[in-house]
């Protein structure tokens, strides 16, 4: 399996999730024409893509679905909840719906929706299984439940959310109720809880961390891996912490 963080951040998302030449992409938060400018610039072919998922319909998630979607005739995977409340924002498109908490294949790729704790109307993370390898994505969340906990562990490579600092946050230009929002447990992680459940789920398999949704205001990616590498010194020496960034692809990572 291989994955790629087109984006990741507050004004767009996406994931590419490969395996045995089929993908999928895991939201598309750009533009269409901006997602295969990536899709291109980070060597991946297009062409593999069989399907589109989405995660919960925030516009940092959505904007480009509808658009690339038709213009590449794929199907989007997406909860009932989620396809509502997007309303007229998908446009004319092909849905599949899944079941939260109910897995489902995709190709070659054992696909696991869970539920997350962020304000919308059915957010859910992935985890993505083949090959004995498991990709666990969790970026847009106020708290690590139980359920999350559970769903990430046994990982091989896991893409996390490490929103924010909090004192940069607190002490940062957003209105009080944004703050709010933000901390709250329907909110983002802080780098400290992204922490906490990295420490939780480190095992001997694990290969590779990834840190997304980072903040342009309230966060730092010096901040973010430096937090980590405290409170996580006793990863697998195989194992490597990435941040994912808004403005330019990840590397493409083999798992």
């Amino acid at each position: 399996m291989l994955f790629c963080v087109l984006a990741s951040g507050s004004r767009g998302n996406a994931l590419w999730v490969e395996d045995q030449d089929q993908a999928v992409l895991l939201d598309a938060g750009l533009s269409g024409r901006e997602l295969e400018r990536r899709i291109e610039l980070s060597g991946l072919n297009r062409r593999k893509l069989r399907a589109i998922l989405v995660s919960h319909e925030h516009t940092d998630h959505i904007a480009g679905v509808g658009v690339l979607a038709r213009r590449l005739n794929l199907p989007v995977y997406i909860n009932p909840a989620t396809l509502s409340a997007c309303g007229q924002s998908l446009g004319k498109i092909n849905p599949a719906l899944f079941t939260t908490s109910r897995a489902f294949e995709l190709g070659p790729l054992h696909i696991h929706p869970f539920s997350v704790s962020h304000d919308a109307a059915d957010p859910v993370g992935f985890t993505f299984a083949a090959n004995n390898t498991k990709l666990g994505v969790a970026t847009d969340l106020g708290v690590a439940t139980t359920l999350v906990r559970a769903r990430l562990a046994g990982c091989t490579a896991v893409i996390l959310e490490s929103n924010h600092d909090p004192e940069m946050l607190r002490n940062g230009p957003y209105p009080h109720d944004l703050k709010r929002r933000v901390a709250g447990r329907h909110g983002h992680l802080s780098n400290p809880q992204a922490g906490e459940l990295l420490n939780l789920l480190n095992h001997q398999e694990l290969k590779r961390i990834v840190l997304a949704h980072l903040s342009e205001t309230n966060n730092r990616p010096d901040l973010a891996r430096g937090h980590m590498d405290s409170c996580l010194s006793g990863l697998p020496s195989a194992c490597r912490v990435e941040v994912a960034f808004q403005d330019v692809p990840s590397d493409v990572f083999i798992i």
